[in-house]
This record gives structure tokens, C-alpha cells and sequence, in this order.
């Protein structure tokens, strides 16, 4: 056998990579969408609370409708009252802040020495009193001025895209069915039922979440104002209602609420501000660690630990953002995992019946959908979805509260 020349091995093998157009192209189509979604972040943020706030008022417009209003004026009835609510808000709000603001600054050389005296009276926080004492009230006052004028403009811009997206999920609510028509023809008709099953549940979780902000505000305004009124602090309902606006952001929310109200109590004298100051950090640790995770948990059919979790993940993504809109994202993802009928590991579900009443409802849609312009078609898979919806609401408590005996639980 005649062995290879010196220095001669084996030819090298050749490895040959197939790209096909398929791929080059899905790949530019998710570049440009990335670098789309970058441009206009601001454009969908916008979208994304209109949605929000759809999922919000559309529940009352249509228990108007089932009253026996009219559609057009169940919408006007709900959306009139709202801009009533925050005008009201701003009239009552404003200016009874500005004026505290005023007052505050016109108290701070008194509340600074009032300060600095109470630190004074033990060894730990005397050399705090003398930095106190040895800041000047018109450095403090200009600083506060400097801060005040820097939030101020991003201030104007969030409460103009919040104008904005209160217009846009106006206008979505009216055009509701068109809107919906046109989503639909883009989806193949045999998932129209699951779709609409989709949308309808994040709108009972966006709904419920959004309800949840505003019980948690609610009590934070009253409970503030509760405390004010005990310290006998002057314009306790401007400070109260402030206080339960900002509570809907997190982390930051309670620092804003609880900055104007103690400030405004030093005029009672410090015990009486240090008194405020413990009585909103309280709550607010009940609020955080007891409150919402049960509200929320109930209306997102989320565990506390995963509403705890899921706070602390959109907090560090994309700070106050992500933190507002972490909830409804995780409930949204867990309800399309369990509409997808994706087993999850370590997870063992006989889900014959439910495939059985999925296949049931697509023939049902198919039936009564045949020849139908997508509009029509996507009403139809509404009415179809809704019904399992609700027919799920009946069942489920049996499912949960039966005890297993044979594995799997008979459904009526």
C-alpha cells in the first residue's frame, strides 16, 4: 500500500452553509423591525396605554350597552365622565398645591432651624445639625427652583402623551368592530375563536389591572388624607388626592407622596412631620408586600410571589416603566401559554375535554362564518369566545374545589 507524500494528510473537509432567501429575508425583516420599534418606542408606549385604557373603560361601556343605551352614547356617557373626573381633579389639585408649594418656601429658613434644632438634642445626629444650619434657605430655595424647572418640561410631555393616548383609545373604542374586522383578516380563519379568546382575556386582565391601580390609589388618597386631617395639616385634600395620583408609580410613588405631605406637616411642628412620615412608610409597606399583591393577584390570576417577581424584573429592565407595565405583560404571557395549550415541564394535563370543546367552537365558527366578510367573521368569533369564556367561569370553580379522584375532572 502506497502511503501519502511527506507533509501531505487527508483532504480537508469542506463545510457547506445553505442560506436560503427565506432566511436572509426574515432576518432583514427583524433587523428593520428592531430598529423601527427603537425609533419609534415612544409611538407604541403611546399604543400600548391606549390599549390599556380601552381595557379599562370598555367593561363599563358595555354594561351601559346592556342597560339599553345606545352604543354611541354609552361611549360618550363614560369617556364625558372621565374628563369630568380629571378636570375636577386639576381644579381641586392645582391650585391648592401651588399654593402649599408657596407656603413651603416661605417656611423653609423656620423649618430648616426647627430642623437642625431637634437634631441637635442627641450626640448621633449633631453633625447633621450643623450642616443644616450651615446651608443657606436662598441655596436651598434655587436648588428646589433648578429641580422643579428641569422635571417641569418632561412633566408637560407625559401629561401630553397621557392626553394622547386617552384620545387614541377613544377613537378605538368607537372603531372597535372596523378595527377589529381588519386584525382579523390578517389571521387565517381556523385560529379567529383562540384569537378572540386572546384579546378578550387581556382585556379582562388590562381591565383588572387598571381597576387595581385605582382601588390602591384610592386608599393611598384616603388613608393620606386620613393621617392630614389627624395632624390638622392645611389643604389636606390637594396632598391626599397627590398622593394617590402618584401611588401608581412604583418605587418612586412613594417618596413623591409622601415628600409634599410631611414637609407640609413640619408647620405643626417636627414631632407632628415625623408622625406623617411614619404613618405613610407604614402603609406603604403594607401596601407593597399585602395589598397589591392580592389585588393584583386576584385580577391578573397571578401568584403573590410571581407579582413580587415580576415587579422586581420590569423595575430593572426599564425602571418606572417597566415596573408599571410588568404585571399585565407577565398575566398576558401566562394566559397566551395556557390558550395555546403549551404543556410547560414538568407539567402533566389531560386536556382531551378542552381540545374536545376548542374543536367544538372552530366547527361552530366555521358554520355560521361561511361566506362572511372578515368584520362579520370577527364578530362571530367574539360571540363564540365569549360564550366558552364564560362557560369556563362556571367550571372552573368546580375544577379547583371537587377533589381529584381518578385523575381528571368531568365537565358538564
Amino acid at each position: 500500500m502506497k502511503s501519502p507524500p511527506r507533509g501531505e494528510g487527508p483532504a480537508p473537509r469542506r463545510i457547506h452553509i445553505d442560506i436560503g432567501r427565506h432566511t436572509v429575508l426574515w432576518v432583514v425583516v427583524a433587523v428593520a423591525a428592531s430598529w423601527l420599534f427603537l425609533k419609534l418606542w415612544i409611538v407604541v408606549l403611546v399604543l400600548v396605554v391606549a390599549l390599556m385604557l380601552v381595557g379599562m373603560l370598555a367593561p363599563p361601556v358595555a354594561w351601559l350597552e346592556q342597560k339599553g343605551m345606545r352604543r354611541s352614547w354609552a361611549i360618550a356617557t363614560v369617556f364625558l365622565s372621565v374628563f369630568a373626573a380629571l378636570a375636577g381633579f386639576a381644579v381641586v389639585t392645582a391650585p391648592q398645591l401651588v399654593a402649599q408649594a408657596s407656603d413651603i418656601v416661605d417656611r423653609l429658613p423656620q423649618m430648616q432651624a426647627s430642623l437642625g434644632e431637634w437634631l441637635d438634642h442627641s450626640k448621633l445626629t449633631a453633625p447633621l445639625a450643623k450642616t443644616v444650619r450651615g446651608t443657606g434657605s436662598s441655596e436651598l430655595t434655587a436648588k428646589m427652583a433648578e429641580t422643579v424647572l428641569g422635571y417641569s418640561s418632561k412633566a408637560l410631555e407625559v401629561v401630553a402623551y397621557s392626553v394622547t393616548a386617552l384620545f387614541l383609545s377613544l377613537y378605538l373604542i368607537i372603531e372597535r368592530d372596523r378595527i377589529r374586522g381588519g386584525v382579523f383578516a390578517l389571521v387565517p380563519r381556523r385560529f379567529h375563536v383562540r384569537a378572540s379568546r386572546i384579546l378578550l382575556n387581556l382585556e379582562t386582565i388590562v381591565g383588572g389591572y387598571m381597576r387595581g391601580q385605582v382601588i390602591t390609589s384610592v386608599m393611598m388618597a384616603v388613608f393620606t388624607f386620613v393621617v392630614l386631617e389627624i395632624a390638622r395639616v392645611p389643604n389636606a385634600v390637594a396632598l391626599a388626592a397627590f398622593a394617590g395620583l402618584v401611588d401608581v408609580l412604583p418605587y418612586v410613588g412613594a417618596i413623591l407622596a409622601c415628600g409634599p405631605a410631611v414637609l407640609a406637616a413640619w408647620a405643626r411642628g417636627t414631632p407632628t412631620a415625623i408622625g406623617v412620615l411614619v404613618a405613610l412608610v407604614v402603609y406603604q409597606e403594607i401596601e407593597s408586600r399585602i395589598i397589591v399583591p392580592r389585588i393584583y393577584g386576584r385580577a391578573l390570576r397571578l401568584p403573590a410571589s410571581m407579582v413580587m417577581l415580576a415587579l422586581l424584573i420590569g423595575g430593572t429592565l426599564l425602571g418606572v416603566l417597566g415596573a408599571l407595565l410588568a404585571l399585565p405583560i407577565a398575566a398576558g404571557i401566562r394566559m397566551i401559554v395556557e390558550e395555546l395549550r403549551v404543556a410547560l415541564p414538568g407539567e402533566e394535563v389531560d386536556d382531551a375535554v378542552i381540545r374536545q370543546l376548542d374543536e367544538s367552537g372552530e366547527r361552530a365558527f366555521e358554520r355560521r362564518a361561511a361566506g362572511a366578510p372578515a368584520e362579520e367573521a370577527a364578530a362571530i368569533a367574539t360571540d363564540i369566545a365569549e360564550k366558552r369564556i364564560k362557560q369556563d367561569a362556571i367550571d372552573r370553580p368546580i375544577a379547583e374545589d371537587v377533589p381529584l379522584t381518578d385523575g381528571a375532572v368531568e365537565r358538564p
